[in-house]
């Protein structure tokens, strides 16, 4: 092992991934000297193993339901995906899985790039180990931002790791289609890889500990990707458990609590996720290796004046546009710090994620869509909101049916009766992913109802549906 003379930087940020490309490049723009750090390929798990590549796997999935809809249309389109042009699709949205282009843009931003495992080696210092052996030590004059990211949770079963079981990795990356494809979970990835495995061929089974499908969500959204799981094809177990898994002869056995056995060719866990802290030298500067980061609004550790833990790793909200409206935080309250100003913490400040704990927007792009921000009803009344809820169906607004026939899905709106503003919106349906940023303006805006009466939707158009829940609630 060879190591070299310390280098300084005002920043430097462990993990290249999307959160930790705009730290970059947010202190980059303020002009302070920033490394970046990457044990892996440049654009992280978003890039390659979870947001692009299943979201173009689903795509065509969808496109096909939709044109399905479309009497003229719908007979055009009965057989079936054709699975290597959806798979070859994929790759081209992964870079198939090298990241040149991301590095051309880290380059371009003037950030320096160091490739291997970075670990903290005290305050203000990185280490960083290359494949070579080689180590260099890299100091921050003002900030070490650690933007990691998870890695898949894998439930402590014994034989697993000889069944080879997917996580999201795997189930992003595949290059065939399973016959049998068992998934064993109930959130975003486990609805979203039933969605697209099922309809590329695989017979799927879900198996969900619990009562239903996408539990953080308002109720009915579960209930409708079930149904429409269900109807593709898919078979939807709630409430089972899975006790033991085995490969015997190349198939899958998963036994369950009940001691019914599921055969599958592959078995997916989406049973959550970890923070991918276990191997960066918490442990030098007082932390606890392997643990979620708490941090204050401006993302700074908490108990430290240097130490900033953005995106997945503060456990705050598990998703990447927040990771990066984060990183825009951070980097902003860094550039400030260090040019001797203090950071603002007011509410919706620039150096304050407030919207980490008011407007978190997400979109699971099953069939149908559910889209949602701000607080559930349920969400919202254990915080002590004295509130309403507005529910709407999709088949009262003209631009649902004209989207396609038989149009099915649902609107809530959360409405604090006190304030008249609104705390949560959710959409389930066809196409309202799209829908989703009018609702995340008027939660984070705090738009009052009254104003929001004067937003008058097109017509004909699914954004209507903001009119028949207006409607509802004023009566």
């Amino acid at each position: 092992m060879t190591e070299t003379e310390s280098i300084a930087y005002d920043v430097v940020v462990l993990g290249a991934g999307p959160v930790g490309e705009n730290v970059a490049d947010r202190t980059r723009a303020a002009g302070l000297s920033t490394a970046i750090v990457e044990s892996e390929l440049v654009g992280g798990e978003c890039s390659y193993w979870a947001c692009m590549p299943s979201k173009a796997l689903l795509r065509p999935v969808i496109a096909r339901a939709d044109a399905r809809r479309l009497p003229g249309l719908d007979q055009a389109v009965q057989g079936p995906l054709d699975a290597p042009a959806v798979l070859a699709r994929r790759d081209a949205y992964t870079s198939h899985w090298k990241d040149d282009g991301q590095v051309r843009w880290v380059e371009g931003i003037g950030a320096d790039l160091y490739r291997g495992q970075g670990r903290l080696a005290g305050p203000r210092t990185v280490t960083v180990t290359g494949a070579d052996g080689a180590v260099r030590t890299l100091t921050a004059r003002h900030a070490v931002a650690v933007c990691t990211g998870t890695r898949a949770l894998l439930p402590d079963l014994p034989g697993l790791a000889d069944v080879k079981p997917w996580t999201s990795r795997e189930a992003t990356s595949a290059r065939s289609v399973p016959g049998r494809l068992i998934v064993v979970g109930g959130g975003v990835v486990a609805t979203e890889m039933a969605t697209v495995w099922q309809a590329l061929g695989s017979q799927v089974t879900v198996l969900v500990r619990g009562k239903g499908l996408l539990p953080r969500m308002e109720p009915f959204a579960g209930e409708l990707v079930a149904e429409a799981l269900a109807d593709a094809g898919a078979d939807i177990r709630t409430g089972t458990s899975v006790e033991s898994v085995t490969r015997e002869n190349g198939t899958v056995v998963a036994v369950t609590a009940a001691g019914d056995r599921v055969e599958g060719d592959e078995i997916l866990f989406a049973t959550g996720r970890v923070p991918h802290t276990d191997d960066i030298g918490l442990d030098t500067v007082g932390l606890e290796s392997g643990s979620w980061l708490p941090v204050d609004d401006s993302l700074r550790v908490t108990g430290t004046d240097w130490l900033y833990a953005v995106g997945d790793v503060n456990h705050r909200a598990l998703l990447t546009h927040q990771g990066k409206y984060q990183a825009r935080i951070a980097g902003a309250a860094i550039a400030a710090r260090a040019a001797g100003d203090p950071a603002r913490a007011e509410p919706w400040g620039p150096h304050t994620a407030t919207a980490d704990h008011h407007a978190v927007p997400q979109v699971v792009f099953t069939d149908p869509e559910a889209a949602a921000v701000g607080l559930s009803l349920a969400e919202a009344e254990q915080a002590g909101h004295r509130v309403r809820a507005v529910d709407v169906e999709f088949s009262s607004v003209a631009g649902a049916g004209l989207y396609g026939d038989g149009y099915k899905g649902r609107a809530r709106m959360v409405v604090d009766l006190e304030d008249e503003i609104l705390r949560g919106v959710t959409f389930v349906g066809p196409g309202v992913g799209e829908l989703i940023h009018s609702a995340t303006v008027a939660v984070a805006g705090q738009v009052p109802i009254s104003r929001l009466w004067h937003a008058v939707p097109s017509y004909p158009t699914i954004s209507e549906v903001w009119l028949r829940l207006l409607e509802d609630y004023r009566g």
